[in-house]
């Protein structure tokens, strides 16, 4: 056996089964919409990053449909080699314009421009400073990079600022999500943009669910700012507010020309689908042009958080839609979604060691499509089993 005792052991997931307690791998039966199909039922979807709720918006499918119809559904290689159409470079452009660099380039997945860039960035005898809560492709990349991996306290500028000091001698390079995932707080980028230029380091932040959401008709965190220029490498998803599947970088033009001849995860990948280029290209446009979407995310976000915080819930440090509601146990959380789910709200339920051990939380995320009555039925939902496992008064 040897190598596969640890799968025959395997049981955290099966116990939970068991306990009827399993919120993994739910499948759903319609679109990502304010509700959605689950389990035979219609339920309200507070679990999806489609903050804008573009998934199925007609001119995306549209797009979608009329890519397939040209370039059919697959590029049958990678970007390096034949993968590449002519609406992938003008996607690229796009998105460079978006955040306001010279130039993008777009990888397959989100979680691939991570691993692709860091490890191609940060090489032998240079180090990459990340913050303890990035995401997890942020955390991969910089294990497959040759670099060495120094981490600083969440959010805390003075750790930060401890282990700049102590790699003053090396090149280094920050990276840093904009929004955090599961938390929903925004990085001190003006603190950190302050230190990197102190101590001589690059910064990458990571805008996977700031892209959309903050900033000016949706920019992302770095433009909320103003700081833009002063972020050398900026780094977004389309599986969230651009609907679809897949991911860019952007910076100047000689940085975006050295990843794009060098970034194994791109170089020997197979490129993102025509449709998949399309719908995100045509999002983005949407985006632009129906700011009521950005405006209404926004003031969904505000009515929520009001609710939760007159029920009692703690949100933590949560400044954006993606707000948590702190539970503790890991069980009574996996009990609550349950529940939760049982009164037709869908919600994601997030443990350790995704969160610090008995930090579990509810993770609530919104899309400007909800109604303000769907939200408050979903809060009463919340309130009534908060009571009920006594999370809240």
């Amino acid at each position: 056996m040897g190598l596969l005792d640890k799968v025959h052991n395997f049981q955290a997931a099966k116990d939970l089964q068991k306990a009827g307690l399993y919120n993994w791998f739910r499948v759903i039966e319609s679109a990502q919409e304010s509700t959605v199909r689950y389990n035979g039922r219609e339920v309200i979807m507070l679990g999806s990053n489609n903050y804008l709720g573009l998934t199925n918006h007609p001119r995306v499918k549209e797009a979608a449909q009329r890519a397939i119809e040209k370039y059919g559904t697959g590029c049958a290689g990678s970007r390096f080699l034949n993968g590449t159409l002519d609406i992938h470079v003008e996607l690229e452009e796009k998105l460079a314009k978006l955040v306001g660099k010279e130039a993008a380039l777009v990888f397959s997945t989100g979680f691939m421009v991570n691993q692709g860039a860091i490890s191609t960035l940060v090489g032998r005898n240079e180090t990459v400073i990340v913050d303890r809560t990035d995401h997890a492709s942020i955390i991969d990349g910089t294990r497959l990079s040759f670099g060495n991996v120094r981490k600083y306290r969440h959010n805390d500028m003075e750790n930060l600022e401890y282990v700049l000091q102590a790699e003053k001698d090396t090149n280094k390079l920050i990276v840093v999500d904009g929004v955090f995932s599961m938390e929903g707080d925004i990085a001190n980028l003006p603190q950190i943009v302050e230190l990197a230029e102190r101590y001589d380091a690059v910064l990458m932040v990571d805008d996977a669910h700031g892209i959309g959401v903050m900033g000016d008709h949706g920019r992302g965190t770095c433009e909320h700012f103003g700081l833009t220029d002063r972020a050398h490498v900026i780094m977004g998803t389309f599986s969230k507010s651009l609907a679809s599947v897949g991911g860019f970088i952007a910076s100047d033009e000689q940085t975006i020309h050295y990843i794009k001849h060098l970034a194994r995860a791109l170089m020997f990948s197979a490129s993102i689908p025509p449709a998949s280029v399309a719908s995100v290209s045509a999002a983005v446009d949407v985006m632009l042009e129906e700011d009521w979407r950005h405006e209404a995310l926004w003031r969904n976000t505000e009515v929520m958080r009001d609710r939760l915080h007159e029920a009692g819930f703690d949100t933590g440090p949560s400044a954006t839609p993606v707000i948590p509601a702190v539970i503790g146990d890991d069980m009574t959380a996996y009990k609550m979604c349950g529940r939760l789910f049982e009164e037709g709200v869908f919600v994601n339920v997030v443990v350790s060691p995704a969160v610090e051990v008995g930090n579990a939380l509810i993770r609530l995320s919104l899309m400007a499509t909800h109604t303000e009555d769907e939200i408050h039925q979903a809060m009463d939902k919340m309130v009534k089993v908060g009571r009920e496992l006594g999370t809240i008064p």
